[in-house]
């Protein structure tokens, strides 16, 4: 992974001195750096690194990024078995988002990351031409639908390693396309930076324990005129309803606020958002996250009340996700 990192970095590099992060290459190019020394010394590198290096080195004949799973070449292009490529791929299981398609491989990932992209894709503003954030990209799917639909500079932030993994299995067949993936959380990047035109903060807000302080850093990261694209989960009810839960939410630890969409609307024009628009608001249904012999851990049906789907196994509201959209 030291050839990737180094070969992905140099790219990097080039790409922010020739973009309107040019001014910020010296922040960044450490941040990259500090994320990868990390990944290198994580404990499940050697397994990882087996299965990344099994994968054919080669050009793939087909790369499309326009479609529900993002494909990347065609079974006929390599003299790998599907049994092989299959094997070397679940070397970095769990794959959480997606689905993609490599190879003839079908990965069928926890999230269907496609449904919520087909959400909110034709209600944000175009993307073509834009440089973009997507805060806790996990495997930078979203990262290649926005490429797909026009972006000029696609960077996406999360600290977790195997999903820079996930990111470096597809970008070895798109070693030029201009996304990348940053290894750190959002606490790391520069204040007030106000160079990207669009920024997405998805699956996000709830994970902090102060989300105006997370709008606020959004907004700091947005240009003038810039939109953010926000999905979080919501509850039911008026402007003065918030779930904070006493500890788990779907046996998740690091959930702090759950607000209704009328006082997430408040949270953002107190940040200093306006023209604040709700895109969507929908369950989160067993078939959109589960377990499959992709991600073989506990999912959504394991968090739900056995005897009672419209809550949480804690007793919780079950999860329902909003998208908004608003401008700095």
């Amino acid at each position: 992974m030291k050839e990737y990192k180094e070969r992905e970095a140099a790219i990097l590099k080039a790409q922010m001195e020739n973009s309107i992060l040019s001014d910020f290459s010296d922040d960044l190019m450490p941040l990259y750096e500090q994320g990868w020394h990390k990944i290198l010394k994580h404990g499940d590198l050697g397994r990882w690194q087996s299965g990344f290096d099994a994968l054919p080195d080669l050009t793939p004949s087909v790369v499309d990024f326009n479609r529900s799973a993002l494909k990347i070449g065609l079974p006929e292009d390599t003299d790998l078995t599907h049994e092989q490529i299959e094997t070397a791929l679940k070397q970095m299981h769990p794959w959480r988002k997606g689905p993609f398609e490599i190879f003839g491989v079908h990965i069928d990932t926890e999230w269907r990351s496609d449904w919520k992209w087909d959400r909110l894709a034709e209600a944000i503003s175009p993307l073509e031409g834009r440089t973009i954030l997507d805060v806790g990209c996990g495997s930078g799917y979203h990262l290649w639908r926005m490429l797909a639909a026009g972006a000029k500079l696609v960077v996406g932030i999360d600290p977790t390693p195997l999903f820079s993994m996930h990111f470096a299995t597809i970008k070895r067949y798109s070693p030029n396309a201009p996304a990348f993936i940053l290894p750190v959380g959002i606490e790391h990047m520069p204040a007030d930076m106000g160079c990207f035109d669009t920024i997405f903060s998805m699956g996000i807000l709830y994970h902090r324990k102060s989300p105006i302080d997370h709008l606020l850093d959004l907004k700091g990261l947005l240009c003038e005129g810039g939109e953010l694209v926000i999905d979080t989960l919501v509850v039911e009810g008026d402007e003065h309803n918030c779930l904070m839960p006493h500890g788990r939410y779907a046996k998740m630890r690091n959930v702090w606020f759950i607000p209704s969409v009328a006082m997430l609307e408040i949270w953002l024009k107190r940040a200093g958002f306006k023209d604040i628009s709700v895109v969507d608001i929908c369950p989160t249904t067993v078939d959109e996250q589960r377990g499959t012999e992709w991600m073989t851990f506990e999912s959504l049906p394991d968090f739900l009340d056995p005897n009672d789907s419209s809550l949480t196994i804690e007793g919780y509201p079950a999860p329902i996700r909003a998208v908004l959209t608003a401008k700095k």
